[in-house]
């Protein structure tokens, strides 16, 4: 019989927990939602011996049993409740070995829970550069749980842990603490009425569930208000007693190396980089170097990636009979895709240094040297962690924000990280900046591409920034505003660590998109080749009459080229696809946009990279020859039947550039706000406000410039 044994990876937040779910897991993971919540939940499935598999759960980072952010809540809410279906047989409790007391102090919580636990000892190289090593075994001895040494980034001690599972049951530890000065007729009666397995549990869920509004939550505050029992009082002899046997058992198993300790190398490192002025400056430098590397790291995939699309679509072309679905595939599906996923090498760069600069701890000195900017604007320290999150996808950067403790502050940010320029913004930014700057353009030693990607980036934090003070006045809160954010040690990346988040983040956008895109891309060219009967018919009429024309003409190929180019313009624009852009094109047009792109903006609605797919199918359905490798050139080609003049003007470009800085063309964005906000009104708020400011800016733009 096979035996499942469910493990919960429970510590503070940069303990390494992370890593040691990396190790434990590999690849065998699979990213949720806790039931009921939009709290990402990370499991995955290890085995260890012939018939035993280990569930783990990655649960979110807390310091202690008293929750005040939703990640926090959730972590207490699962090791709390046993009828919970992902409730553990077992923790593993990761602790940061160069600064054990405090980690400690959540440890204690959760054994005198009543959970069983193992102590996996981690980061214990960094706590010997501080001239600090531990007795293992005497710490062991002392907390009562098998303690583990580990390195979970190195990868080392992972076996040790492993043997551990499988031959040790799990056990119950002793309290940590007494609560003796606590009425037992209280605790009695808390027990009876929240059902708990020990009196220590039953007290913590009292004391949290006290400020819910719910009838069992009014009875608890009754029988505190009976004995007299004051919360704030008992927390605050918690945690001096915890802290008292915390330092005991650490001073017994603590042996000092060095005596004279040195400014650790940390310090002079945060010196530097959360300086007030260096530190923006050296913030800056990368955020700049990261866009150069965007474009010039990508191009040669990039290229791979267009040519190879370019073959599958000839080869689809030339093998399958023409017909419907010869034409569904090339100029529909394929080409659709091809828009997409050739600008996925960018979104992989984008992603490798945002997860390297997490990786090695300089995000959180990132919230550091930005508190006193987000301040003026009603968002603190933690908020740029979302907001930087928000270049890569704004749904997960939206559900970030739950770290967040201050809920005006955090409204604030849910509402503008999706200004913030993501990834699905990105390939609609190359493909119109490279309209009209060529892949060569250099300012010095600089990629002309790369200054103006990133002039964008900056466009889109401005009006967060701005949006956010506005917000600032209309919003009121009486919860006080603090920041607390701790600085973990400076760690070299790891490269497992890395992958995995590339992996998950790129496969995130191909299958994400990528579904979206298959099934707009099918829809369009379905409305894109099908119209109105008379219409379609008079197109077909026009073209066999000049068929006729044509038929002895020395230069018959190239003229019957051009008619059949014409003709499938003319049809795109009788069909439905085209009725449906003209229909919208008065509203549209004084922003510098014709009919073809209104159908673009509608179809983005889905998802935003949808843009360039829907270029690539119209642009394929109205004739373009070899489009996977010229949508550029079709765009730059195509003239205004009215004016004659290109429809493509530098103000139109520019136009619709900030159009998409500034507009809320993802529905799924729209979904997560109303979840984690626990309103539909402020979802609508912010696609009709996102909505007005795309217009009016892209207005402003094209009446300036054309």
């Amino acid at each position: 019989m096979e035996r499942l044994i469910t493990i919960a990876l429970v510590g503070n937040p940069n303990c390494g927990k992370t890593s040691l779910f990396n190790a434990l897991t590999g690849m065998n993971q699979k990213v949720s939602n806790f039931p009921g919540t939009t709290v990402e939940k990370k499991m995955g499935v290890s085995r260890i011996g012939a018939n035993v598999k280990l569930q783990i759960i990655d649960l979110p980072g807390t310091y202690s049993l008293y929750p005040k952010s939703a990640d926090e809540l959730v972590t207490y809410e699962i090791l709390r409740n046993k009828s919970e279906t992902n409730f553990p047989d077992l923790v593993i409790f990761i602790a940061d070995a160069s600064n054990l007391k405090r980690n400690l102090l959540l440890f204690t919580q959760v054994c005198d829970l009543g959970v069983p636990a193992i102590l996996a000892l981690n980061m214990l190289d960094v706590a010997e550069r501080r001239g600090i090593k531990y007795n293992i075994e005497e710490l062991s001895s002392t907390l009562g749980v098998p303690v583990i040494p580990i390195n979970a980034r190195k990868r080392t001690g992972i076996i040790q842990l492993k043997q551990l599972l499988l031959s040790e049951q799990p056990r119950m530890n002793a309290d940590f603490i007494s609560l003796e000065n606590v009425e037992p007729q209280l605790l009695a009666e808390i027990s009876r009425l929240t059902d708990k397995r020990n009196h220590y549990a039953a007290l913590q869920y009292a004391i949290n569930a006290a400020d819910l509004l719910s009838e069992k939550s009014k009875r608890i505050i009754d029988i505190f208000e009976r004995y007299k029992f004051n919360v704030r009082k008992f927390q605050e002899e918690e945690i001096f007693s915890r802290y008292h046997l915390i330092d005991n058992a650490v001073k017994k198993s603590r042996i000092i190396t060095t005596h004279n300790l040195k400014a650790s190398l940390t310090k002079k490192i945060d010196a530097v980089l959360t300086h007030r002025f260096f530190g923006l400056s050296i913030f800056l430098g990368l955020m700049f170097l990261i866009f150069q590397a965007v474009f010039s790291w990508s191009a040669y995939p990039m290229d791979l990636v267009e040519k190879g699309f370019a073959w599958l679509s000839n080869y689809v072309k030339n093998t399958l009979p023409a017909g419907v679905l010869n034409d569904l595939l090339t100029q529909g599906i394929l080409a659709g895709l091809s828009g997409v996923l050739v600008f996925l090498p960018q979104i992989i760069v984008l992603f490798l240094f945002i997860a390297i600069l997490e990786d090695i701890g300089y995000m959180a000195r990132v919230g550091f040297i930005m508190d006193r900017i987000m301040r003026p604007f009603g968002m603190n320290g933690k908020s740029i962690v979302p907001l930087i999150s928000g270049m890569a996808c704004a749904v997960p950067s939206i559900m970030a924000s739950r770290s967040i403790e201050n809920k005006k502050e955090r409204l604030i940010t849910i509402l503008v990280i999706p200004l913030m320029s993501c990834s699905a913004r990105l390939p609609v930014y190359t493909l119109l900046i490279s309209m009209f700057i060529p892949d060569s353009a250099t300012w010095g030693p600089f990629n002309v591409h790369g200054l103006v990607l990133m002039l964008m980036y900056i466009i889109g934090f401005a009006a967060a920034l701005v949006s956010a003070w506005i917000f600032k006045q209309f919003i009121k809160s009486v919860q006080k505003n603090y920041f607390l954010m701790e600085l973990p040690g400076y760690k070299m990346p790891v490269a497992a660590n890395i992958l995995s988040t590339l992996y998950e983040k790129a496969g995130a956008f191909v299958f994400g998109a990528g579904k979206i895109i298959i099934a707009v891309s099918v829809i369009l060219w379905v409305m894109a080749s099908t119209g109105p009967r008379e219409k379609m018919n008079a197109v077909s009429s026009a073209y066999q009459q000049q068929l006729i024309f044509i038929k002895d003409s020395g230069n018959k190929e190239v003229l019957l080229k051009q008619l059949t180019f014409k003709k499938n313009a003319q049809m795109l624009e009788a069909s439905y696809a085209g009725q449906f852009g003209k229909f919208i094109e008065p509203a549209i047009r004084p922003l510098g946009f014709d009919w073809k792109i209104g159908i673009a903006l509608l179809t983005s609605l889905a998802a935003r990279e949808v843009f360039v797919g829907t270029m690539s199918t119209i642009y394929s359905v109205s004739g373009t020859e070899d489009n996977l490798d010229s949508i550029r050139s079709a765009m730059l080609q195509e003239t205004n039947s009215q004016t004659g003049k290109p429809s493509y003007s530098i103000a139109t470009v520019f136009s619709l550039l900030i159009f998409y800085a500034f507009a809320l063309q993802c529905m799924s964005t729209v979904a997560i706000v109303k979840k984690e906000t626990g309103a539909a009104k402020w979802a609508l708020i912010q696609f009709v406000y996102m909505t007005v400011l795309a217009y009016g800016s892209s207005l402003l733009v094209y009446q300036l410039l054309s």
